[in-house]
């Protein structure tokens, strides 16, 4: 099986400067989905037929093992398939995609194209209540597909008509040609319809079968930002269902964003407003706070996390508590049992077993022991304007509030530093360091008044 996906089109009610088939639904260009639900039905080969904004729609997916055919006009579906022509065999069907039709299931398109067969010509449709817009399937008394009539050029009784075409079909490969050869754009908008090829079909004694899908929303397109907030409430609301049906805790299932892949365990739970990105993976037991956003995470079971945090490319040990507030940065790495507290930082650093910071801290570029406090106003000072520096903390070590790291600085096993202190040279093991201004009191010493003017 082959697939043809089309993807010229300019979307000029899209009001962007950017191609409609890279606008996106949840942080994936609408084409994104389309490929990634191609590649799902192992076709031999993809073409995917572009046009406006070419190059930017190509940038987009440069690795992709796909052939690429230009539609410099756009005269119609038809005449989009007739640009794909040179990439495809005649031995195998062809299923036609559509770049800005993003909730396709592969399996409503493996039944359609097993309905297919190596020798029908076999279409998507759904049944409507207001069909107004789209084409028309006309049957005749027997209940076979005779023909698609577009809206425009319908008749009165033909527009009275619920079957619709999504346009999504499978064409026996070596029928393909010869059938867009005989197309004719003599029709209200000058343009040469694939729709065509169903009376070709029937014509040449051709069987057409039809599938329906699931759901109807499975194949809504988007040509406008009020289409394509639709659909990405749709995409949720779909992602919501399976995390529920999953056995996911979710405080609102209308109020949660999944912009990738969710892996989730048992008993997970999520509040409501979290948004997870890339690809997150949640423990048994990790629940996850209000507001929360995640992206390329991995958190281990039992982890809780507090409202309103913030992490990146973090990975998060077993029952860890973190935030309100807190913000892990690439490169955080924590143990287990370890405490990021309020307004605390962490990038680029490694976080031993049942360490803590609590309050207000700044930990990047640092290795940090077990069994570690980092009091409240900590900076880690890793950078001098030009370089970046490592900081090494050591096991049981008791860090005093407002105290600052010049790095590179190692403070030894069981070291304790003063409130206050600016480390510039490393501190030994079992020791207190401190480095302060000596405290005096100015006796006598006045208040300044503001002067009348």
């Amino acid at each position: 099986m082959q697939i043809v996906i089309l993807a010229a089109g300019q979307g000029k009610r899209m009001r962007s400067a950017l191609p409609k088939v890279l606008q996106p639904l949840a942080d994936r260009p609408l084409l994104g989905h389309v490929l990634r639900t191609a590649a799902a039905l192992e076709p031999s080969r993809t073409c995917v037929v572009y046009g406006h904004g070419g190059d930017a729609v190509r940038a987009a997916f440069p690795d992709l093992p796909v052939d690429w055919a230009l539609q410099a006009e756009q005269l119609g579906t038809g005449h989009a398939v007739m640009q794909a022509l040179p990439a495809l065999t005649r031995d195998e069907p062809v299923l036609i995609l559509y770049g800005d039709v993003p909730l396709l299931r592969a399996d409503t398109l493996r039944t359609l194209v097993d309905a297919a067969g190596a020798d029908k010509l076999a279409i998507l449709t759904v049944t409507l209540d207001d069909p107004t817009g789209y084409g028309r399937i006309v049957r005749d008394g027997a209940g076979r597909i005779v023909r698609i009539v577009e809206q425009k050029d319908a008749s009165e009784s033909e527009r009275a008509l619920r079957e619709i075409n999504t346009g999504i079909m499978v064409v026996p490969g070596d029928r393909l040609a010869g059938w867009l050869d005989q197309l004719s754009n003599n029709n209200a908008q000058r343009e040469y319809y694939l729709t065509d090829v169903v009376a070709a079909a029937v014509r040449d004694g051709v069987p057409v079968v039809s599938t329906q899908p699931a759901r109807v929303s499975e194949t809504l397109g988007v040509n406008d930002k009020a289409q394509l907030a639709e659909l990405e409430r749709i995409h949720q609301r779909e992602n919501a269902e399976r995390l529920l049906a999953d056995g996911v805790t979710l405080r609102d299932p209308a109020r949660i964003d999944v912009r990738g892949e969710l892996v989730c365990g048992r008993d997970v739970e999520i509040d409501i407003g979290c948004i997870f990105e890339g690809r997150v993976e949640l423990g048994d037991g990790v629940k996850v706070g209000a507001h929360s956003v995640l992206r390329n995470v991995t958190v281990a079971a039992g982890t809780v996390i507090a409202p309103f945090c913030h992490f990146d490319d973090a990975v998060v040990g077993a029952g860890c508590q973190l935030g309100p507030y807190a913000r892990l940065r690439p490169g955080a790495n924590l143990a287990e049992d370890v405490h990021i507290g309020n307004f605390v930082e962490v990038k680029n650093s490694d976080i031993a077993a049942h360490s803590k910071a609590n309050h207000l801290a700044y930990v990047g570029d640092a290795t940090v022991g077990s069994r570690v406090n980092i009091g409240a106003g900590t900076i880690c000072c890793n950078y001098d304007g030009a370089n970046k520096f490592r900081t090494v903390i050591e096991d049981d070590v008791f860090i005093g509030s407002d105290t600052q790291l010049v790095a590179p600085v190692t403070v030894g096993r069981g070291a304790t530093l003063g409130a206050g202190t600016t480390l510039t040279q490393d501190a030994p093991p079992d020791a207190l360091t401190i480095s302060r201004v000596r405290q005096i009191t100015l006796t006598g010493w006045k208040r300044p008044v503001k002067q009348k003017k």
